[in-house]
């Protein structure tokens, strides 16, 4: 068995498909290719796979983020057509020369614990023409990094994301202390920076939270959304969701809980929240060169 080869457990039913993502003796460390899960393996619990094979939850899951991209291309194009945009085959056309408007769609800040899944994000950032600016940190290391890029990059919205989980190796464990969770203690000190830079909660939205973290403490740390209310994996995309509706849904408007819950990957046991406002704008004059438009909406 190699680095980055597929896998599944054998003691779980093969019911996730992994990628080896280190080796030490007789263990191996895996990381979840759908689920921001990162767990360990003795190597004789592994099964090698092919690229090809995907497991009936993978399957799933895989059904299930292809709706809600969806989704977000409908939600996408409707908001372009309404300031004279359009969005046809996933590709973004602003809005054309004709039209008096121009977007500014919210500014995301996106640091993750894991670089595969913090490429995956900003492709899709990308797709949706959503501005964003992503970093590979380390979870631990997260709060000190916020506190040197916010007020440079000065965005609208942080997604603070990476690997957490229960730590069941404990004989007892209690849901609602800290000590149980692997990262959510350094998700709450990265909140807690971001809530210091930003104190009101519609002028920074902050997205939090990985597989099975402490939903109840990411939230009272000053989170606008967070995983996981039911202590469940959530998908690798959802914080991505989640902060891309926030990124154009108008300043007038709150971001619509109903859709957050109902449209994640993960559903209303991934996902939860507190009401808040969206960070799209629309400008007028129309600008001749778009490319011009260095000022984030927050600074508008």
């Amino acid at each position: 068995m190699n680095l980055g080869d597929l896998v599944v457990r054998k003691s779980y039913g093969g019911d996730l498909t992994f990628r080896v993502d280190n080796i030490v003796q007789d263990r191996a460390v895996i990381k979840g290719t759908d689920f921001r899960l990162l767990a360990d393996s003795p190597l004789d619990d592994l099964v090698q796979v092919p690229p090809t094979r995907i497991t009936e939850r993978g399957q799933q899951a895989q059904i299930k983020a292809k709706e809600s991209l969806t989704q977000l291309r409908k939600d996408r194009q409707e908001q372009s057509q309404r300031s004279g945009g359009t969005l046809t085959e996933g590709t973004w056309a602003p809005p054309s020369k004709e039209a008096p408007y121009f977007e500014v769609p919210g500014k995301v800040l996106h640091l993750d614990g894991d670089p595969a899944y913090l490429n995956k994000s900003l492709s899709l950032y990308e797709q949706l023409r959503i501005p964003a600016e992503g970093h590979h940190v380390h979870e631990s290391a997260m709060a000190d990094t916020l506190y040197r890029l916010l007020p440079r990059v000065r965005p609208d919205i942080v997604v603070i994301t990476g690997h957490d989980g229960v730590l069941k190796q404990q004989h007892t464990y209690d849901l609602y202390s800290l000590n149980s969770y692997k990262n959510s203690q350094n998700f709450i000190a990265a909140i807690r920076v971001a809530r210091e830079y930003e104190r009101n909660f519609d002028a920074l939205t902050i997205v939090a939270g990985a597989c099975q973290s402490h939903f109840e403490a990411l939230l009272g740390a000053g989170a606008n959304f967070a995983s996981s209310p039911g202590r469940i994996l959530i998908h690798a995309l959802d914080p991505v969701y989640v902060a891309a509706k926030s990124s154009f849904t108008s300043i007038r408007d709150t971001v619509n809980l109903s859709d957050v819950l109902n449209n994640t990957i993960s559903g209303n046991q991934g996902i939860g929240g507190v009401e808040t406002r969206g960070s799209f704008r629309i400008g007028m004059p129309r600008l001749q060169n778009l490319s011009a438009l260095k000022v984030t909406p927050s600074a508008i």
